[in-house]
């Protein structure tokens, strides 16, 4: 099954985290460490709401739905996220260069692939 970006918001617009650490089968810590923010970023409401927080989970949100249906599943794509180099990111993942705020390069280089680019 294919996800949709939609499945993870709710109505007024917000991320689920609770949704994409179920889907993913990780803990809210590990989806923290992973986005470069604190595991009270995912557990404490105030938090959670936040725009640095919700910044941060769209732009996971997005790459991973993304790159679900090159990867064949959910689970692969975060694999890819965590592990996958891009060679002209300078070999970094997706999910290091995220962790350093430069989610917009991810999502540029992924566009450039969806559009017939080379890697």
């Amino acid at each position: 099954m294919t996800h949709n970006l939609g499945a993870f918001f709710d109505e007024g617009g917000y991320v689920m985290a609770d949704k994409l650490v179920s889907e993913l089968h990780i803990t809210k810590t590990e989806l923290a460490g992973a986005i470069g923010l604190s595991r009270a970023a995912l557990t404490r409401r105030d938090r959670l709401g936040s725009v640095a927080t919700q910044q941060r989970l769209r732009q996971v949100t997005e790459i991973l739905t993304r790159i679900e249906p090159w990867a064949g599943s959910l689970g692969a794509a975060w694999a890819w996220y965590r592990s996958y180099p891009i060679p002209p990111l300078g070999n970094l993942t997706a999910e290091e260069l995220v962790v350093a705020g430069r989610a917009g390069e991810v999502h540029d280089y992924l566009a450039h692939i969806a559009e017939g680019g080379y890697a």
